[in-house]
């Protein structure tokens, strides 16, 4: 080339966007997926509805698309198949098994004594098996972003609400009127693959159904939203509620990254073990360069592979050959392999103990702090996504069966965390010091302390009686023989 020839100043780089999801494809990584319409199967919303809604929804999707973010919803079916992976479903199980574990206490508030209704409340949840459903919907929650139950009553000529599509339309006001005795059949637990919304408001941000459906399809079945239990513990934005089926982001897609570094780690390290060493063979490889087939070295070889054990011998030419192992190092594998698959605890807020069954290790290591956030963490779950659906269950069971809401009774998630028998003994060994200063300084009385401990479920002392109610008696005697002697 001539000295005068001008070299070209390189322009700059440009990727098209179809060579990075050709890259991401081949990574095994979507980057180009955009927020759209679910894939709904066969007959869940009629035809002509499923058109119209696409239809309006176009700009709504071109709108969140504009972002570049290329982050939508992955679709039910390819949720359904990681929901079979231990990875993605033992995170939803822990969960939806922790805040059902305790469950509930009924509460009055009033004055009167209604431990026989709220026994008999009790008594229907389980027959129902009401814990059991909200564990089912918490776990399609984290599976699939939404889980719904549908409440089963009986109209007043005894047939099921679900057998009459005008009735299935109507809302199911929780009122004598409209539930009555026995009207409760039971709460049926409905997967997201099911479902889909029919209306809601787009035009008016103030108003209380503003992307909050009214109705939804149920298989073809047109059904008013309040006879519907809506479980969605990670609300997406407004923009992407279509594309999520209205429901929320799943357990599942946000651990999706993580998951899939865990296994391609654990597949690596894998690999690297059962390839660690590499036998090498230094031969003359000159008929082979030269042309031949080298049929003689492949032969050797292949007599080599056949008889590659621990029990085998292999023989060498001692002049022309020379052979050896290379092993691969492994030190620090188990450190990369542990520090992925920890990762998949940090997404999901679990402790390693309770996801992993891996204990804190060191001296003197214990995962107690870790524990008591995560009982925070599923505490804040309960209020956020079980309460109003749990306090609409107990009005209308108590509509079945009294006919009636008694705005009394109430009810508490039971506490997580439980102390050891040593911490249990502890803390009754600083009530009872404290209970005997208040004695010695005349602050209570030993029956007040007895009283207290006679009421403490959690007291040792269950044949104690409560001498209150004896010395009231007693009073009631002497006042009635100070009237007898003042007659």
């Amino acid at each position: 080339m001539s000295k005068h020839t001008t070299e070209q100043s390189p322009a700059h780089m440009r990727i098209s966007m179809m060579a990075l999801a050709l890259a991401a494809q081949s990574a095994g990584v979507d980057l180009m997926r955009k927020a759209a319409r679910p894939k709904l199967l066969p007959g869940v919303v009629p035809e002509s509805v499923a058109m119209a809604q696409d239809t309006a929804l176009l700009p709504v999707y071109d709108y969140a698309n504009t972002a570049g973010s290329g982050v939508g919803f992955i679709g039910y079916p390819e949720l359904s198949a990681l929901a079979q992976r231990p990875e993605y479903r033992k995170m939803s199980e822990v969960i939806a098994k922790e805040m059902t574990r305790k469950w509930i206490v009924l509460e009055s508030t009033g004055d009167d004594d209604k431990s026989d209704k709220i026994n008999a409340i009790e008594a229907e949840m389980r027959r129902l098996r009401l814990r059991r459903v909200f564990r089912e919907a918490a776990e399609l929650d984290g599976q699939f972003g939404r889980a719904q139950v549908y409440i089963e009553v009986k109209k007043s000529d005894g047939t099921l609400a679900s057998t009459d599509p005008a009735e299935l339309q109507a809302p199911l006001i929780r009122s004598p009127a409209k539930i009555g005795k026995g009207a409760l059949v039971g709460f049926k637990v409905i997967e997201p693959v099911w479902t889909s919304p029919n209306d809601y408001n787009t035009d008016n941000p103030m108003s209380a159904h503003f992307y909050r459906p009214t109705s939804w399809f149920v298989l073809g079945k047109l059904v008013n939203h309040s006879r519907l239990l809506n479980f969605v513990g990670r609300q997406v934005p407004d923009l992407l509620k279509p594309a999520y089926n209205f429901g929320g982001l799943s357990l599942t897609q946000m651990a999706l990254p993580y998951v899939e570094n865990w296994l391609r780690t654990r597949q690596s390290v894998s690999d690297l073990i059962a390839g660690f060493s590499v036998p090498v063979l230094k031969t003359n490889l000159t008929s082979i360069l030269g042309g031949d087939d080298g049929s003689d070295v492949f032969q050797r070889l292949e007599l080599f592979n056949r008889m590659r054990n621990n029990r085998g011998a292999w023989a060498i030419d001692n002049d022309t050959e020379e052979f050896n192992f290379e092993n691969v190092p492994l030190s620090g594998l188990d450190a990369l392999q542990a520090q992925s698959q920890e990762q998949m605890a940090s997404v999901s807020g679990i402790p390693l103990v309770k996801l992993l069954g891996i204990t804190p290790a060191g001296l003197n290591a214990n995962s107690d702090g870790e524990i008591r956030v995560f009982y925070d963490y599923i505490e804040s779950l309960q209020e956020d996504v079980f309460r109003d659906n749990l306090q609409t269950c107990l009005e209308v069971i108590q509509l079945s069966l009294y006919g009636e809401i008694d705005p009394d009774i109430s009810f508490s998630f039971a506490p997580l965390y439980q102390l050891s028998d040593l911490e249990r003994a502890q803390v009754r060994k600083t009530d009872a010091d404290t209970d005997a200063v208040y004695v010695g300084a005349n602050v209570l009385s030993p029956d007040e302390v007895r009283g207290r401990l006679v009421n403490d479920p959690g007291n040792n002392y269950h044949s104690l009686e409560d001498n209150s109610d004896c010395d009231d008696e007693d009073e009631e005697d002497d006042d009635l023989l100070d009237l007898s002697d003042a007659r």
